[in-house]
């Protein structure tokens, strides 16, 4: 049976057809992607989540060589719950050259342009391979696709160049934030709030450690450089969510929070967490000579490296030929590139899409952007022919 063709457009229809909410499975997609690879006679590998709900998946292009680019994608989407879409985001719809549905920008367009673009790939004479690279769960943390990277190194793979298609308007993203998240819970000794003398308040001893990141913030405002690109310039402590307390006359039994450290490459982000923590131990020490069954625990929830900027990078030059590009960019929002970077492969960000629609209801990639995006991985298939 002759395998079914389609182009980038139908290809991001069906993609988006997927739920793939990061607490949902995104098998089915994976799946799909296998079935598709396998109809043009292209061996596909799953890499596994832990409890087997989830997947990646990498597949070879071109002759088993070192060298060759790696085209890098996530298959998860952010959550709709709560949004106001004006049209049904698991149908891709245009309108006034925009196409919107959940993920067409973050970012099944560029997945939807690379697995559109296999016939051409097989059809190229490529002297070089092409490693397509699915992930899952990038938006909880990039868990997926540390799995995924160290299964291609375990495999062999040697590429010289990843891109991850992100959506950066295929402007070459060189450099981006890392991070840390965390969740911290406080547990304290519930007393009636007239003897708070001698209860342990979980909610504000977690508001004193809530407040440890707006002095550390603060601390690295005073001291940024300007001049790195980044916005803003320096590195940043956030909380996101607080839940404690029952009532208003009780000392919180309990309180957790959860929190992160986005950190400009050059600044380690363990070390925020060893600072953080060090306060944790001396908030500690307070509760326990009241109470001593009280205590603090902090979870690593998810831990990204940044991208860091490369001299001479070979995924930089290779970008930056094809699309023209030669203007400095970095972002602060970070990406599965750091634990590509780590795995000494050459690393950019380079996709098509705004990284404003992200995350939006009504979330749309413009068909120019499409375009463009299909442009650029046309250009690498040429490249690899050479």
């Amino acid at each position: 049976m002759t395998p079914q063709t389609m182009t980038p457009k139908e290809m991001l229809a069906k993609l988006v057809s997927f739920n793939t909410e990061s607490q949902r499975s995104n098998l089915d997609l994976i799946h799909f992607c296998r079935d598709y690879l396998a109809g043009f006679g292209v061996e596909s590998t799953l890499v596994p989540s832990e409890d087997g709900q989830k997947a990646n998946l990498y597949a070879t292009i071109g002759p088993k060589v070192d060298g060759g680019v790696v085209l890098s994608g996530h298959t998860d989407v952010v959550p709709v719950a709560g949004q106001d879409w004006t049209s049904d985001p698991w149908t891709l719809t245009e309108r006034d050259g925009k196409l919107y549905g959940r993920g067409t920008c973050d970012m099944k367009g560029f997945d939807a342009i690379v697995l559109a673009l296999v016939p051409q790939m097989l059809a190229a004479p490529l002297k070089r391979p092409i490693h397509i690279a699915l992930s899952y769960d990038e938006e909880v943390g990039c868990l997926g696709a540390r799995l995924l990277a160290k299964a291609m190194t375990a495999a062999g793979l040697k590429p010289s160049a990843a891109i991850v298609g992100e959506p950066s308007m295929m402007q070459v993203v060189t450099a981006h934030k890392g991070g840390t998240r965390m969740r911290t819970t406080v547990r304290g000794h519930a007393v009636h709030s007239s003897r708070v003398d001698i209860g342990v308040p979980a909610v504000m001893i977690a508001g004193e450690l809530i407040h440890w990141h707006n002095l550390v913030m603060a601390e690295n405002k005073a001291r940024t450089s300007p001049d790195n690109g980044f916005e803003p310039p320096y590195s940043t402590t956030h909380v996101g969510t607080v839940q404690g307390g029952t009532a208003v006359n009780i000392t919180a039994e309990l309180c957790s929070f959860t929190h992160e450290v986005r950190v400009v490459p050059g600044d380690e982000r363990m070390d925020y967490v060893g600072r953080y923590k060090a306060k944790v131990a001396e908030l500690e020490a307070q509760m326990q000579a009241v109470a001593p069954e009280t205590g603090i625990t902090v979870e690593i929830t998810s831990s990204t490296p940044p991208l860091a900027p490369e001299t001479d990078g070979a995924a930089e030059a290779l970008s930056r030929r094809l699309t023209g590009d030669n203007g400095s960019h970095v972002v602060a929002y970070g990406t599965e590139g750091g634990l590509f970077q780590g795995e000494g492969w050459s690393t950019v960000v380079c996709g098509p899409g705004d990284i404003a629609q992200a995350h939006q209801p009504n979330e749309f990639i413009t068909v120019a952007q499409l375009e463009a995006g299909a442009a650029f991985v046309r250009g690498v298939i040429g490249e690899l022919a050479r």
